[in-house]
């Protein structure tokens, strides 16, 4: 099955929503890079499994309002709610950059910010 870029990312979203982070870490590649614009740089596979085992211990709630393909690239813009180290959920709106390659998502570069709740 050859799914298109903006496919592949609505499947590893899927993944995102049931908890199913390993079904996620599928989509990547083994030396996917993500940058979290102004705060830290994971660098491979492992780097973001490690990051999932703690972001998301309880899955996060998104909506994504707007996808956008182009060539090698997936943009998507939208909201999401997540628990903090305290256990308080927290609202972003956000911009993820997906870079793609042999069908495999290999770089983020995500813009996340704080909403008032």
């Amino acid at each position: 099955m050859n799914l298109t870029n903006k496919a592949i990312l609505e499947k590893a979203n899927a993944a995102i929503r049931e908890g199913n982070n390993e079904g996620f870490l599928s989509f990547c590649t083994e030396d996917t890079e993500w940058t979290f614009v102004g705060d830290q740089t994971l660098k491979g596979k492992e780097a973001v499994r490690q990051y999932m085992a703690v972001a998301y211990v309880e899955p996060p709630k998104f909506i994504v309002e707007t996808l956008i393909a182009e060539g090698d690239f997936v943009t998507a813009i939208g909201k999401i709610s997540m628990k903090n180290e305290a256990g308080r959920m927290v609202d972003y709106s956000y911009c993820d950059v997906w870079k793609f390659r042999d069908g495999k998502m290999a770089e983020l570069k995500a813009f996340v910010i704080e909403t008032a709740g």
